[in-house]
């Protein structure tokens, strides 16, 4: 039932000989959030005069009316809730919208200011390292290789190898997949790709994204925030991205004159390619043969001779339109060249398109399925390819190296499986 105007006097009345909606509440024994309802009822109908004024509340608005003399016949006073502080945007941060709550007539309740830091995370991640880059070690110099093969690139090329994910050969069909082993994977496979590459005084460690299968102590997706099966601690995957990174620069620098690192922006991890661009970056800061690319763009290029090679990841442009926007944003290049060749991943499988601008070519992966893939009826080989290019004639050969081939190397399981007969791990 509403409450009169009587009752609300009288709570108004209890406050004035009070002197507060404690002590009055505390007289009366009526409930002190009661009177508090009651004298804020009061206000908005005009019945708390000019004293007292409610606790947390001023005074808004005060109207008369008067007779044919000029005579005060009625006069009402509307109390309203205190105005809060002035609103200030916090440091780094930017208003992004307003939230409004109305009530039936589209009078204003309640309204929230929203605000973000502005800032992208890759280029936080980039400012961080910015700071701490006087405290990381530079690789020293290597001993520089004779050359061997001056008009010879090798191109070793990884996509999709998802450190930190875990698969259970039980449930995919597939292999058992855990840190343990695509460290131990990755390795071997260039340890034998390096033997088995003809002789070159060039190579290109062209990592197409997806190196990390999640991209924070979360074990989702970034952007859709599709849970994940992980492994580890993503600590620990960060400290086994930098080992292989470092160990796989390391024997690339002991074959080759010049090594040239692309890591490429993906949709898995595009905060870590980031900080492990800058990161390497830095790193090999003082070694001369060893070049990384650090664009913070998600589209790469490198120019060897007749050839232009472009690289991205595969999840903003598809297989059958990313030529044109190679050559939209490498113009100069293309013209220049007369074999251009792109390379993607993020399907997990193999193939090969020509256009009229280039060939471009989606590469398989390492890594076994996980759960989502195999439960989704998806079904991929797996394998990586060392392809090499002549500086005047283009593509001249190519090796494809699957994980059978290094199934000799310990890669056993860091998950506590027990292997199943006719099951290799790394097959």
């Amino acid at each position: 039932m509403p409450l009169s105007n009587e009752q609300l006097q009288d709570a108004v009345e209890l406050v004035r000989t009070h002197g507060s909606i404690r002590e009055a509440a505390r007289q009366s024994g009526m409930v002190y959030g009661t009177l508090h309802h009651r004298l804020k009822k009061a206000s908005e109908k005009g019945l708390m005069g000019t004293d007292p004024v409610m606790e947390g509340y001023r005074i808004s608005s005060i109207s008369t009316q008067e007779d044919s003399d000029g005579n005060i016949t009625q006069r009402s006073i509307q109390q309203k809730p205190e105005h809060g502080e002035v609103f200030e945007v916090p440091e780094g941060h930017t208003i992004k919208g307003v939230s409004t709550l109305v009530n039936a007539d589209g009078e204003t309740i309640q309204s929230w200011i929203k605000t973000n830091n502005g800032i992208d995370p890759a280029e936080r991640v980039r400012a961080i390292m910015d700071g701490l880059k006087d405290e990381i070690p530079r690789q020293p110099l290597l001993v520089k290789p004779p050359s061997v093969a001056p008009d010879i690139l090798n191109q070793f090329t990884i996509t999709d190898l998802h450190l930190g994910m875990l698969a259970w050969y039980e449930e995919t069909g597939d292999a058992d997949y855990d840190l343990k082993i695509a460290e131990n994977l990755i390795i071997s496979w260039f340890r034998l790709a390096i033997h088995l590459a003809p002789d070159a005084d060039y190579a290109i460690f062209a990592q197409l994204g997806d190196f990390l299968h999640q991209d924070s102590y979360d074990p989702v997706t970034p952007a859709s925030r599709h849970v994940l099966d992980s492994d580890s601690r993503f600590q620990k995957i960060i400290r086994a991205a930098l080992r292989i990174m470092r160990t796989v620069n390391m024997m690339l620098l002991q074959k080759y004159l010049m090594v040239y690192n692309k890591i490429a922006d993906a949709n898995h991890d595009p905060a870590s390619g980031a900080w492990m661009r800058e990161c390497f970056a830095m790193y090999y800061e003082n070694e001369p043969r060893l070049t990384v690319d650090t664009s913070a763009d998600t589209y790469y290029a490198h120019e060897f001779g007749q050839n232009s090679l472009f690289y991205h990841h595969g999840h903003k442009k598809n297989i059958k339109d990313i030529d044109r926007v190679f050559v939209g944003k490498f113009r100069e290049m293309h013209g220049r060249t007369k074999y251009s060749h792109a390379h993607i991943g993020h399907y997990h499988e193999d193939e090969v398109i020509t256009t009229n601008l280039m060939k471009v070519e989606r590469h398989s992966t390492l890594a076994p399925q996980d759960a989502y893939s195999a439960k989704g009826g998806f079904a991929t080989g797996r394998s990586a390819k060392v392809i090499s290019y002549h500086r005047e004639y283009g593509e001249v050969g190519r090796n494809v190296i699957t994980p059978a081939m290094v199934a000799g190397m310990p890669l056993a399981a860091a998950n506590d499986n027990t292997p199943v007969q006719g099951m290799k791990n790394a097959a």
